[in-house]
């Protein structure tokens, strides 16, 4: 993301929506007018809901509030799995009560990634990586709630560690940029696969041919905001507002209607997350 492009202009409308996986904080909000001026702009191109998610504890915090600030918002909280080496029996226990709040409707992101050990300074290592995943997989199972995953180069040890713990009943794979077969193998688990701007780069060849291998009732459609806007805008700075973009993009690739495929992946995630 680049801090000199400037904003993309806002797309046509397109709704009903609902942004799968954001981050409000790292858009730039930080208190309730923040979230508000953020979340009326998306409101202004069909983006109804979105879903406020954290990858460390004060993100947790800061989502959790967010949801009480302005009742279009929703949070998903865990540690993200490069921090995993974070999660102390404090940690755990505050996540754990955040995650009970009836605004957090998933536990996430969390999950394995494999790209950053050894590149990134202070990234917890593999082996607690999978600890914290397993950890993760157990609090979603006790409160009966949706498992957001976040995968980077750990097709294999992702899908081997849920057949392991057994998987909750609802799984979230977040920004889905894997290929064909491993989206096959998702599928067939029941898995959710949540789309962002990546579906949208030509380069991300595998990927574009996965979504459309995707029945239309397992696909969400998120923005990772402020990360992963969609072309032609890539490299500038992300926001709810922009998953008008994505959508399209998704939609071109499967062969669907525009707005048939909102309508769909809005009752997706109405029925994944409950929301009202």
């Amino acid at each position: 993301m680049s801090r000199t492009r400037p904003a993309p202009e806002a797309p046509q409308p397109l709704e009903p929506l609902v942004d799968a996986h954001t981050h409000l904080d790292a858009c730039g909000a930080a208190d309730a007018a923040g979230v508000a001026a953020i979340v009326d702009r998306a409101a202004a191109v069909g983006v109804q809901r979105v879903v406020t998610v954290a990858d460390d504890l004060d993100a947790a915090r800061f989502a959790a509030r967010a949801a009480h600030w302005d009742e279009r918002v929703f949070a998903a909280v865990a540690i993200h799995p490069t921090r995993a080496n974070a999660l102390d029996d404090a940690t755990r226990g505050e996540i754990e009560r955040l995650a009970a709040d009836p605004r957090c409707v998933a536990v996430g992101e969390t999950g394995l990634d494999l790209y950053w050990p050894g590149k990134l300074e202070g990234c917890a290592e593999p082996a607690e990586q999978e600890e914290g995943f397993r950890w993760h997989i157990d609090l979603a199972k006790r409160l009966g709630k949706p498992l957001m995953i976040h995968n980077r180069d750990a097709d294999d040890e992702l899908l081997r560690v849920l057949h392991d713990e057994g998987a909750p009943e609802t799984v979230i794979f977040h920004c889905f940029s894997s290929g064909p077969e491993t989206a096959r193998a998702c599928v067939d688990a029941g898995y959710v696969l949540s789309f962002s701007g990546t579906v949208s780069f030509k380069n991300a060849k595998a990927l574009r041919e996965a979504a459309p291998l995707v029945p239309r009732e397992q696909v969400l459609v998120e923005t990772d905001a402020p990360f992963l806007t969609p072309h032609p805008f890539r490299g500038a700075p992300n926001e709810s507002y922009c998953l008008p973009y994505t959508v399209r993009a998704l939609a071109e690739l499967r062969g669907e209607d525009a707005d048939l495929l909102a309508a769909a992946t809005t009752a997706n995630a109405e029925r994944v997350y409950g929301l009202p």
